[in-house]
């Protein structure tokens, strides 16, 4: 019966995709509940997603100049306390400890929500000279903020990120470092992950508490919600001034240095399975797949057919991720079992492949069924994921921009939320709309509609004269959205 319940129908995503995101994140295994309520156990599939993506986003980070550091998990409370926007920002959601052992603690600890305040404190005595810059730090860490509603991946009490924190001389070399990291995220997300992005700016209402400046950027999930997939702020001089971080200048003045952070962490796989499942399960960009290719001997008990199975795995291991399904369980299962597993490749291989020479591959994201001498098989497999990555991006690009709208008046504004709201998928996504610049107009808007200003992006468009909310004239253009 086990083996009959891994495969058996997903809730379609049309029919509910909160349930249909539910079963895919337990039914591929990725993670599993736990005794502590809003905590999960990622499972090995779901795991191998995160180093895959961790060994190639801290590649990225190296050659930016980054390096890795590590830095307690407990925060003392009078450091906390120190920058002021920071604390009221996190406080509803910071876990705290009490007692040591049997001891009550002299002063409360939080385990970290994030790490500024500690990376200020660290700074402060390892920042004197301007030769000492810039740092550029970044820890790979779990943290915890007590969130009320949580969903695997997307929201959990502990979850695992990096966070990158930098220190420069001046604001410039801030705002540099501030944008490059930004768009380290976005070629990360669409070279690797095939997830195309708008990069932009966070609204004030919107930004990072204790920060000048936040830059996001925005993915679109199949259902039209929005999730935030990376951030990266400009804390200025705030931070510094806080915590007293000085430096000598060439110039022998005493300066506040400028800071940075930026973070990506695990809600990115909730990303992935919203962005490229479909009703029959994952669908792994090849960059990420634990296995890039599945091998299912066909009529396996005959002679020869595992041999030529396994002879077609060390050939191919050298360069992709292979594995040979050589469980009792029956082909048709196996298949099932690959596609929820979202493995990008499928190689049958039988008595009737072996003789002719051949054997077939099966792509996951279209189905489409390629036959391939056996002697050519390591370069179409090479083409193949290739191809797979690329078409993957383009149809997660096209599904973006066919849901995104645009509205110039408020009446245009509302009928796209309003049907969006319930449940026309058609008319659910991205809605551009101009905007005059006041949080007001946000505050209506979220009030009103449960929508919140993604970012209004770098790159802008003069839709309207007037703001959609108040008609006052208009600043920027924002992208609006709910988001997860």
């Amino acid at each position: 019966m086990a083996d009959k319940k891994m495969v058996e129908a997903i809730t379609s995503m049309d029919e509910d995709f909160a349930q249909w995101y539910t079963d895919i994140v337990k039914k591929a295994e990725l993670i599993d509940y736990t005794s502590v309520k809003g905590c999960m156990v990622i499972k090995p599939a779901g795991y191998a997603i995160w180093e895959l993506l961790q060994r190639q986003l801290d590649e990225r980070f190296k050659e930016a100049g980054v390096q890795n550091v590590y830095l307690p998990m407990f925060i003392p409370e009078s450091l906390l306390q120190k920058e002021k926007d920071h604390v009221e920002g996190f406080a509803p959601e910071v876990a705290w400890v009490t007692h040591g052992g049997l001891q009550p603690l002299q002063e409360r600890l939080c385990v970290r929500p994030t790490s500024e305040t500690l990376f200020c404190d660290f700074y402060k005595n390892d920042i004197q000279s301007y030769r000492d810059l810039p740092k550029v730090y970044n820890q790979w860490c779990s943290v915890v903020r007590w969130e009320k509603e949580t969903r695997p991946f997307l929201r959990s009490r502990e979850f695992l990120w990096q966070e990158g924190h930098t220190a420069h001389a001046t604001a410039e070399e801030a705002e540099e470092r501030t944008v490059q990291m930004l768009n380290v995220y976005a070629q990360f997300c669409e070279e690797v992950l095939a997830i195309p992005v708008i990069k932009g700016q966070k609204t004030e209402k919107e930004k990072f508490a204790g920060a000048e400046h936040t830059y996001t950027i925005e993915s679109l999930m199949h259902d039209g919600k929005a999730l935030q997939s990376g951030t990266s702020h400009n804390f200025g001089d705030g931070f510094a001034k806080a915590f007293g971080i000085q430096f000598t200048d060439k110039d022998n003045t005493l300066k506040h240095v400028y800071q940075t952070s930026w973070g990506m962490s695990t809600r990115i796989i909730g990303a992935i399975i919203m962005v490229h499942g479909d009703d029959s399960g994952l669908v792994l960009p090849p960059k990420v797949a634990q296995v890039q290719v599945a091998i299912i001997p066909i009529q396996q008990k005959k002679e020869g057919v595992l041999d030529k199975a396994y002879e077609l795995r060390d050939r191919l291991k050298g360069s992709f991720r292979v594995k040979v399904d050589d469980t009792d369980k029956s082909p048709g299962f196996k298949f099932a079992e690959a596609e929820m597993r979202g493995f990008p490749l499928r190689l049958e291989i039988g008595p009737k492949d072996i003789e002719a020479g051949k054997c077939v591959l099966c792509r996951r994201d279209t189905g489409e069924k390629i036959e391939t001498a056996l002697d050519d098989v390591e370069e179409t497999v090479a083409k193949l994921l290739e191809t797979i990555h690329h078409d993957m991006l383009e149809k997660a690009r096209k599904h973006r921009d066919a849901h995104t709208f645009i509205a110039r008046n408020m009446e245009e504004f509302e009928k796209l939320f309003t049907a969006a709201a319930q449940g026309d998928r058609q008319n659910a996504g991205f809605v551009k709309a101009m905007w005059c610049g006041e949080q007001e107009c946000e505050d209506i808007i979220k009030e009103k509609l449960s929508v919140t200003s993604r970012c209004i992006p770098f790159e802008q468009e003069q839709l309207a004269e007037t703001c959609v909310c108040c008609g006052k004239p208009a600043k920027k253009m924002v992208y609006w959205g709910r988001a997860y």
